[in-house]
């Protein structure tokens, strides 16, 4: 059967990620398109553009496609469930533990699912890593990071602004981060969790998403950090330590995750996202008893992850067992992101 589908938001993520996976993908069927901005326009196909999504019908959609900003994804989501209308909703799910409860109130209410954005675990890469920590035996420590030499989004604009974001690369990038580590060494309870963050580069234009292709609104404005890092514990003693960074002092923009286990050490880096400004494809090592050994990994393109994730969502709609796991993921993530914004001091400004 085919999805029918609405992408709701027309923005970067809107346009340049989903609407030509989706508009390719022989699952799917784009029926419409939502944004107040373009309600003027006509996509590929003489596909309307609606101006709100009191439009849409779940006797006409199957699943809608939330790609709005940030603020605006649980409101957006909640209005879409209640009235029986599945949704994926992209990355970040929520900005704090309330907008996850009023999600799960949605998804209760409207006897839907929702689903979640989770392109880095479809990652070719990341499953070979994830295969591989079978093999390390009991698992001590996770070293994680998603670093950008130049990548903060939308310098000025929404992205920086903690009002409209919730936060910057810890809820943005760390949200990939966080929402990878359980696929790679199990459900995990955090028992303690330190964090701090600094805003080094988020006003500096010459720091901005230039791939984004987005315009600084107003720049020297932003009041969200740039870097993030924190220390967690678990129950069983695994400890994490996890860095994002919209931009830094490195040369390229590079994601590192290395599992520490009892047999041994596998390391993947690669570059998470669509940034241009990468090194040349991913590799996978592990060490073991002092002898490392490369591991062949897929060629894919970038972005190969995101049509992953469309294979995925139909048997995922049809699955009863789905209703509420995204919202229970998104309040584990959440939960720990608030922890680490709450511990994290004040950031020193630069040159303090």
């Amino acid at each position: 059967m085919t999805v029918r589908v609405a992408v709701v938001g027309l923005g970067w993520a809107g346009r340049s990620i989903w609407l030509p996976r989706l508009a390719a993908h022989p699952a799917y069927q784009v029926v419409a398109g939502v944004d107040p901005a373009a309600a003027a326009e006509v996509l590929d196909g003489d596909v309307p553009v609606l101006c709100d999504i009191d439009a849409l019908s779940p006797a006409d959609v199957d699943l809608a496609v939330v790609a709005v900003p940030n603020h605006l994804h649980a409101d957006v989501a909640c209005r879409l469930l209640a009235r029986g209308i599945p949704v994926f909703l992209e990355k970040p799910v929520c900005l704090n533990s309330d907008e996850a409860e009023r999600l799960a109130a949605a998804e209760r209410v409207g006897g839907t699912v929702l689903l979640a954005g989770s392109a880095a675990r479809h990652r070719a890469d990341v499953r070979a890593l994830e295969e591989l920590t079978g093999t390390l035996g009991q698992l001590r420590h996770v070293s994680i990071s998603w670093v950008r030499a130049r990548g903060v989004p939308d310098a000025g604009g929404w992205f920086t602004r903690r009002d409209l974001a919730g936060g910057g690369a810890l809820v943005d990038l760390g949200w990939h981060l966080l929402d990878t580590l359980p696929h790679l060494v199990g459900p995990i309870r955090y028992t303690h969790a330190v964090g701090a963050v600094s805003s080094d580069f988020v006003n500096d234009d010459a720091s901005r998403a230039a791939w984004r292709e987005d315009q600084p609104v107003q720049p020297g404005l932003g009041d969200v950090e740039d870097t993030a890092r924190g220390f967690l514990v678990s129950d069983n003693g695994l400890t994490v330590f996890l860095r994002a960074s919209w931009a830094s002092h490195e040369a390229l923009d590079t994601t590192v995750i290395s599992v520490e286990g009892s047999a041994g050490v596998a390391t993947l880096r690669c570059t998470f996202g669509f940034s241009p400004n990468r090194p040349d494809g991913p590799v996978l090592t592990v060490v073991r008893g002092g002898r490392s050994e490369v591991v062949a990994l897929p060629d894919e393109e970038i972005g190969a992850e995101y049509r992953r994730q469309l294979d995925a969502l139909p048997g995922l709609l049809a699955d009863p067992a789905s209703r509420g796991r995204a919202v229970a993921e998104a309040r584990d993530t959440i939960a720990v992101i608030e922890r680490l914004y709450d511990s994290a001091p004040r950031p020193v400004p630069a040159g303090v």
